[in-house]
């Protein structure tokens, strides 16, 4: 079984626009959500990571949570922007406490209960 304390990744589409038009200036509703991030308490051995996009373009901001060996990767989505710092922080920290990626269901927002895009196992795991 993989370390809960090994290193997890958490990647934000900064080009998702959350429903923005197309001709509204300035940051992008992902790339704000990206920079609070940046200024948030996410756990020492998590890295945050921008990314350009996860052609998830029709639900919402889209983030993704992958960790090393032996973990899941979850790709959730339908996030606004930078009000939504608490949720993923929480979310991201939820995970990062894991062995193997999995959160129990209870354990979840109801948030990333209802909005996951995709659920990955780790590559090492054959008979999943």
């Amino acid at each position: 079984m993989a370390d809960a304390n090994a290193p997890v990744e958490l990647m934000v589409c900064t080009t998702c626009r959350a429903g923005q038009p197309t001709d509204v200036e300035g940051p992008r509703p992902g790339a704000r959500l990206f920079e609070a991030l940046q200024a948030s308490d996410l756990p020492e051995h998590v890295t945050l990571t921008p990314v350009e996009c996860f052609s998830n373009c029709d639900f919402g901001c889209s983030i993704t949570l992958r960790g090393g060996e032996g973990r899941w990767t979850y790709v959730y989505g339908n996030f606004t922007g930078a009000d939504d710092v608490a949720l993923v922080a929480e979310g991201a920290s939820k995970y990062a406490a894991t062995a193997d990626g999995l959160v129990p269901w209870r354990e979840r927002s109801i948030h990333f209960r209802k909005n996951c895009i995709a659920r990955i196992p780790p590559l090492e795991a054959p008979d999943v």
